[in-house]
């Protein structure tokens, strides 16, 4: 049987325990740890359903000195930076990933989605199978023959048929469509007037973006709605496509750990999970819980 790597999109989870839990709770200082409670639940949750063998959790440090800030200076720009509040439950919820036996990537170059694309790549040399646990579609791009996506909260997976079924592109389109389309969230332009089903199509025709820009005098022929009008978006705007698409790809070299050796789930800590739970002012009940992965 071949080794099967969660990889998990830590943010993601944070931000939605922040929202979603009042911030009623506090460590020994007296500081918010709503979101490290919600986080830690959640890992635990999912350990004790997947119990996988092996398993990574991916940060995001990079929120001003990602490489895409460098292509591109309003990369994100539209983000408000997180309270001091939250950047320090960030830290606390990187403690409680190692003490709970997992390997945790970070770094200030490249975003979690980086690390965990750069994993794939280095897990594909030793025929690993890789499961995504996010509900980004940005990760659309890393599906294959042996990784899944799964959106944990909806307990949904789906491998390249599903980025199809969803998008109706195929996984190696992602960059393109995202590039065309634009994200808002992440501040990429994008080619102005051109949204998702225009960019669909478009790729179903031409492939590649690349294809697309320079067959453009083919798109005013095509059978879509406001053909004419795209042809001509796209010949105005083909410098912002190609800025977004180098903005859309997920880096496939970020420093990561080479072998599947570094990515075996360990033990949970107990002489660090004791004090750093004391900290957090975890309960009996979540302790619990992680004796019973200890097995002790």
């Amino acid at each position: 049987m071949p080794v099967k790597v969660h990889l998990v999109d830590a943010s993601l989870y944070v931000f939605r325990a922040w929202h979603s839990i009042p911030p009623d709770f506090t460590d020994v200082d007296g500081h918010p740890v709503n979101a490290v409670h919600g986080f830690t639940r959640f890992l635990l949750e999912l350990l004790e359903r997947a119990q996988p063998s092996h398993a990574a959790i991916a940060f995001d440090e990079s929120l001003t000195s990602s490489f895409r800030n460098g292509i591109y200076p309003e990369y994100k720009a539209n983000r408000a930076l997180p309270p001091a509040e939250l950047v320090r439950q960030f830290a606390y919820c990187r403690e409680v990933a190692a003490a709970l036996g997992l390997t945790v990537l970070t770094d200030t170059l490249y975003e979690a989605d980086d690390l965990i694309g750069s994993a794939i790549q280095a897990l594909d040399r030793h025929a690993c199978h890789a499961v995504i646990v996010s509900a980004d579609k940005d990760f659309g791009q890393l599906i294959g023959d042996r990784v899944e996506q799964w959106d944990y909260a909806r307990n949904e997976r789906w491998g390249a048929d599903g980025v199809l079924q969803r998008f109706g592109i195929h996984p190696r389109q992602v960059p393109d469509y995202l590039a065309l389309m634009g994200d808002t969230v992440d501040n990429i332009p994008g080619v102005p007037g051109i949204g998702a089903k225009t960019a669909a199509a478009l790729l179903a025709h031409f492939d590649t973006l690349e294809a697309l820009l320079e067959r453009v005098d083919e798109v005013g022929f095509l059978r879509l709605r406001g053909a004419a009008a795209t042809a001509r978006k796209l010949r105005e705007h083909a410098a912002l496509a190609r800025l977004s698409r180098s903005l859309t790809a997920i880096a496939l070299d970020a420093p990561v750990p080479p072998d599947v050796a570094h990515y075996v789930r360990r033990l949970p800590d107990t002489a660090v999970v004791g004090p750093l739970f004391d900290r957090l002012k975890l309960g009996p009940l979540t302790r619990a819980r992680v004796r019973a992965l200890a097995g002790s």
